[in-house]
């Protein structure tokens, strides 16, 4: 099999991973400096990347400045780096040069899922197919007859969903899924350890034995230790549909491996132009492209998911739940692929090699190169690296 090191990447520049605004955004970058054996928080300002470190060692702190969009638009700040040379030496896999990092730190990273009424019935037919993408095609014209309908509209918790879970139940249909998709409370688990997401033009991991996978581009929320939210950006929450649909008790060996959590290209912080009604409001676009000339296209939109950000959030944090670092929160994806790639009935799965382009205009591209997890780059700098390369630049 042709190494991650080998293997061709995805040209990043400016146009291809900015937002279409960016003059107007006010975006937060991670910018990783040999220099410093470590990570810089950095502005992005057109086509210049602004170190800021010196005002906030990090993302985490910087988010929780209440003047923290104004430091990120106006403040002097330290070096300089031309955003294309990050680009292109993120693409190549080049360490050490100055490279793009994920855009977050010490924030916890968190997921809801089933947020959106047809990926909660590709989550069912996965439970019922117990995992085996052979047996989804039959069991997806069986569910969507029997549920497909009683879910059109729905806003879970409500009086109307309690008839309905009453109906399904009555029926033999009741899933763990529809619980947490029409129930009162909604899925929120942990996706992968503080510090171990890769940014855009990353390899990103699926496991080399998964033979049924595929990409979940959703919207990322960053919020501060308050709950506040401070920003969105975009995020690939890789999921194996195989290993989870052989039992749900699977879900971390489903959800967090080796690169299995990409987030970037950058977050854009909230201000005056940029709201949570534009975060509701997010049309989210996928491209896949395979080594072999395949080609997947598909879409989320925002303005679909059954629960709003906010309700995700104070069910993230509250007085039952704290962040001192602040937590990054998926929101949940519309896309579930079902398209025929190797076989018919076989249903969608990855390929190593697969070029991985998650979109949206307000903020940008995330993209990145299936490979297996096992062959990523070992995940090697945690809160201690940190910790020390801040110590010895005396920002601590």
């Amino acid at each position: 099999m042709e190494s991650a090191a080998s293997r061709p990447r995805p040209a990043l520049t400016p146009g291809s991973v900015l937002p279409d605004d960016a003059d107007r955004a006010v975006l937060v970058a991670r910018v990783h400096d040999p220099e410093w054996d470590g990570p810089c928080v950095a502005a992005v300002r057109g086509e210049r990347v602004v170190d800021l470190t010196a005002l906030a060692p990090t993302v985490s702190d910087l988010l929780e400045r209440d003047d923290a969009a104004r430091v990120v638009r106006e403040a002097t700040g330290g070096r300089l780096w031309p955003l294309d040379e990050l680009l292109d030496a993120t693409a190549n896999g080049r360490r050490d040069t100055p490279h793009l990092l994920a855009p977050i730190d010490l924030q916890v990273i968190k997921a809801a899922g089933v947020t959106f009424a047809r990926s909660l019935l590709e989550r069912v037919i996965e439970e019922r197919a117990g995992g085996d993408p052979a047996r989804a095609a039959r069991v997806r014209e069986r569910v969507r007859r029997a549920v497909g309908g009683a879910l059109d509209g729905l806003r879970p918790g409500t009086p109307e969903a309690v008839e309905v879970k009453e109906l399904l139940v009555a029926e033999g249909l009741w899933s763990q899924y529809l619980e947490v998709g029409i129930g009162p409370d909604p899925e929120v688990f942990t996706k992968a350890p503080v510090l171990s997401a890769v940014g855009t033009g990353a390899d990103i991991g699926v496991l080399a034995d998964s033979v049924w996978n595929n990409p979940e581009p959703e919207a990322v929320l960053v919020v501060d230790s308050r709950g506040r939210v401070r920003g969105a950006t975009l995020g690939n929450d890789v999921n194996l549909r195989d290993i989870e649909g052989r039992s749900a008790l699977l879900l971390s060996r489903a959800k967090d491996n080796n690169a299995s959590c990409a987030i970037g290209p950058f977050v854009r912080l909230l201000d005056d132009g940029f709201g949570l009604d534009t975060v509701r409001g997010l049309d989210i676009g996928l491209r896949v492209d395979g080594a072999d000339g395949y080609v997947l296209e598909g879409s989320s939109s925002m303005r679909e998911i059954s629960r709003d950000v906010l309700d995700l959030v104070a069910a993230t944090h509250g007085p039952h739940h704290q962040y001192p670092d602040g937590f990054v929160l998926f929101t949940g994806t519309l896309f579930a692929p079902t398209e025929d790639r190797h076989a018919p009935g076989a249903g969608f799965t990855h390929q190593h090699g697969d070029v991985v382009r998650i979109s949206s205009p307000p903020l940008g591209a995330l993209v990145n190169t299936v490979v297996p997890s096992e062959e990523a780059a070992p995940w090697s700098f945690g809160v201690r690296a940190l910790m020390r390369s801040l110590a010895r630049r005396g920002m601590l």
